[in-house]
């Protein structure tokens, strides 16, 4: 047990405090499993924030009635998950949460928020561009008509997240910078009374580049996970082309698989 005024305990305490473990010692889960799951669940959730002090491994085996390397070996999961972090003479700190977000059509930003992490945008390009062919095919117009051109970084907890490239037709709505930077794009085309229908979405992996990583606070060759999407209105008008970059070390897509009948 930490002594009283033990600075590491101190911290911990009030972050642990708000956590409601509860443990089946009958359930043929293993109890590390458990525990991990619990831990991770809260830091999703921003109940353990990033910079929370978990304490040491005796304080909370202690604490949970457990063996040490029970609890060993569920912070050395989330540690593996990038999630926490052992710090010596601290003890067991929280980094940051992972961003897993469901296979359908909502945006990143109204993800975060619903999820509690507290979304933040820089808007890195605003402007007129000519369509490539690639951007003319998803939202069929012609080569070289005029779209507008974002580029955005998102982030949580002051972490950056991803990197955001869309293209909309030019016109469709207004899209100043200070606003898409204090809300998400999807959220300001309801706004404008554009029903988003449905869209095409493809998923994919690569390496960060050189600008990428420094951008991403990662390091090259590190893992980013890709999503190209082309979203449609009820009409089945073509409104937004999206060619997205993630943090694999920050997020996940979640998906709920059903065996058809």
């Amino acid at each position: 047990m930490a002594r009283t005024g033990d600075p590491a305990r101190a911290v911990t305490a009030p972050a642990l405090d708000r956590l409601d473990f509860a443990l089946d010692r009958t359930s043929p889960v293993p109890l590390y499993y458990q525990l991990a799951r619990q831990l991770e669940a809260a830091i999703e959730h921003g109940v353990l924030a990033p910079g929370n002090l978990l304490g040491n491994e005796i304080d909370l085996s202690v604490r949970l009635g457990l063996s040490r390397p029970t609890v060993r070996q569920a912070i050395q999961s989330l540690v593996d998950k990038g999630l926490l972090v052992r710090r010596r003479g601290v003890g067991t700190q929280v980094v940051h949460s992972q961003v897993k977000r469901p296979l359908e059509l909502s945006s990143l930003y109204d993800d975060l928020e619903a999820a509690g992490q507290g979304p933040y945008t820089r808007v890195v390009r605003n402007e007129t561009v000519p369509a490539s062919a690639e951007v003319a095919a998803a939202l069929g117009i012609s080569e070289g008509a005029e779209v507008t051109a974002l580029e955005r970084l998102r982030g949580t907890h002051g972490q950056p997240v991803a990197v955001l490239c869309n293209y909309l037709p030019a016109g469709l709505l207004d899209l100043g910078t200070d606003r898409l930077e204090s809300t998400g794009l999807y959220r300001m085309m309801r706004s404008a009374g554009i029903v988003l229908h449905s869209a095409r979405q493809s998923v994919g992996a690569r390496t960060a580049t050189a600008e990428e990583a420094a951008r991403l606070d990662e390091q090259e060759g590190a893992a980013l996970l890709t999503m190209q999407r082309t979203a449609y209105d009820d009409t089945g008008r073509p409104v937004e082309f999206g060619t997205h970059i993630y943090r694999a070390s920050r997020y996940a897509f979640d998906f709920q698989l059903l065996v058809r009948p």
